[in-house]
């Protein structure tokens, strides 16, 4: 069970990545209307042209949005987590323009559009705070990009395990260089343009490499640096908090 006055927590913390925010902020926060639902794995949260008035808040599992192209093939356009705000883009924006799906098991709070709107412009730091953070999601957007379009399948993969690794470590979710990966290899070739097939031979060959080591359901990196290198990835476009990146040092 979540506790009424911190059950929007994950979100304040996100936000105070970006902005500091004082005591009336976050009181203003905590203070927003939500309505809290769980969702199973695979469960649509939002569909495309649909007319979302929430956006809803990241309280626990995994969730990506994904578009659906003419052929009917799904191409993955970003994951999220605990602290996330996920559907903001959506509500905003007034009709959804891509799918929002759970990945996970998921708790979600679901935040009305016009109260975001109205704290976001009676309190400044927490309108710059959001602001900041569609903006990172712009830049995560920009690398993923770059990513399908410019990267071999071998920088793709590491490269995402990366990033991911780094995301749910800054959000206290991983431990040890040891993240949970609850995605099959459909899933993440739908993130990296990668047929299964080619997905599950790249990462044996990251495993012989000495880079991972995989479960099922889990990934350990053995040798960060290296396999940073292996994905020509370099965390600056993420803009966290020096303090969260502790995997890099």
């Amino acid at each position: 069970m979540f506790d009424a006055a911190t059950t929007l927590a994950p979100m304040v913390q996100k936000l105070e990545y970006w902005m500091l925010l004082d005591d009336a902020d976050r009181a203003a926060l905590y203070a927003l209307p939500h309505g809290i639902r769980t969702i199973d794995p695979n469960d649509y949260i939002v569909r495309e042209g649909e007319c979302p008035t929430h956006a809803c808040l990241m309280l626990s599992g995994l969730t990506y949005r994904h578009k659906i192209v003419g052929t009917g093939a799904r191409q993955i356009v970003s994951l999220h987590m605990s602290g996330d705000i996920v559907d903001l883009q959506n509500s905003l924006l007034g009709t959804a323009d891509h799918n929002v799906q759970a990945l996970t098991r998921a708790t979600v709070a679901f935040i009305p559009r016009d109260a975001i709107l109205q704290l976001a412009f009676e309190r400044p730091a927490v309108g710059r705070a959001i602001w900041y953070d569609t903006l990172v999601d712009g830049a995560i957007s920009r690398e993923w990009i770059a990513n399908l379009g410019r990267r071999d399948a071998r920088k793709r993969l590491a490269h995402m395990l990366c990033e991911f690794a780094l995301r749910l470590d800054a959000a206290g979710l991983g431990s040890d260089k040891r993240l949970e990966l609850p995605m099959t290899q459909e899933q993440l070739g739908d993130c990296t343009g990668l047929t299964a097939v080619h997905v599950n031979r790249t990462l044996r060959i990251l495993g012989k490499e000495g880079l991972i080591t995989r479960t099922r359901r889990s990934v350990t990196v053995n040798d960060w640096k290296a396999l940073a290198e292996a994905g020509d990835f370099e965390a600056s476009y993420l803009h966290l908090p020096e303090h969260k990146l502790v995997l890099m040092r």
